[in-house]
């Protein structure tokens, strides 16, 4: 059973930077994050749904929502399971818990973290 773990949320001032890192484990040896068909991060803010942040999908092409486009930037690193979303010139309404997410193969179910609360002042 894959579980994910995120870490590095936190209350910034609005145009500061935040790294968050999700490090995937379970997978069994030999296994990596190499052969998941999706992970990445999702957000919701108070009162609002659930919505795409930034996800890496299938040969490793990346989604990104419009609102965070130039500003946040999706990395992954397989050797240690993980995968971090940098973001830069963060903004009030980039408040809310994020999660990571990974779907291991096309006929699992999207596997979530616990969330990480970020919380941008203006």
């Amino acid at each position: 059973q894959v579980q994910l773990v995120e870490s590095g949320g936190g209350l910034v001032q609005a145009g500061d930077s935040l790294r968050l890192s999700c490090v995937a484990s379970g997978m069994g040896f030999p296994e990596n994050i190499g052969s998941f068909v999706l992970m990445g991060w999702y957000r919701q803010a108070p009162g609002k749904q659930r919505e795409l942040v930034a996800t890496f999908v299938g040969g490793g092409a990346t989604n990104l929502a419009d609102s965070v486009k130039g500003r946040f930037f999706l990395s992954r690193d397989n050797a240690r399971n993980a995968w971090d979303l940098q973001m830069h010139s963060l903004k009030p309404e980039d408040t809310g818990v994020y999660y990571c997410i990974a779907q291991v193969t096309p006929r699992d179910s999207p596997v979530w973290g616990q969330g990480t609360q970020v919380t941008v002042s203006s």
